[in-house]
């Protein structure tokens, strides 16, 4: 059974940076999109950032776009989320999601998403 595991959060001063990870086990993350969301109590959740399956193509939500960079390790099976200069509007729980597989034959479409992280950024 795949799994997502999301790390990295805390409490952070603004103006403060974190690298979030989300590490995959149980499937072979390589051949999977994946994305980061974002949620606060009350709202829905929002796309952050996503990133293709090669690393080669990513896309960031306007909020967070010149401040946070997606990236991914795929002989680690593991995505990053690195964010700078963060904001008090900035605090959430952070969701790592993967879904697919692309590139490779599958009975079908799959999609992962992990427990979350707290980002707090404290003014």
């Amino acid at each position: 059974q795949g799994q997502l595991v999301e790390s990295g959060g805390g409490l952070v001063e603004t103006g403060g940076s974190l690298r979030l990870s989300c590490t995959a086990s149980g499937f072979t993350l390589s051949n999977y999109a994946a994305s980061w969301y974002r949620q606060t109590a009350g709202k829905e959740r929002e796309l952050v950032a996503n990133i293709n399956t090669a690393g080669l193509r990513t896309n960031y939500g306007a909020g967070v776009r010149g401040r946070f960079t997606i990236s991914r390790d795929n002989d680690k099976n593991i995505v990053y989320l690195q964010m700078n200069n963060l904001e008090t509007e900035d605090t959430a729980k952070y969701y790592c999601y993967a879904d697919g597989p692309f590139g490779v034959a599958a009975p079908r479409h799959l999609e992962y998403w992990g427990q979350g992280t707290q980002v707090t950024v404290s003014s």
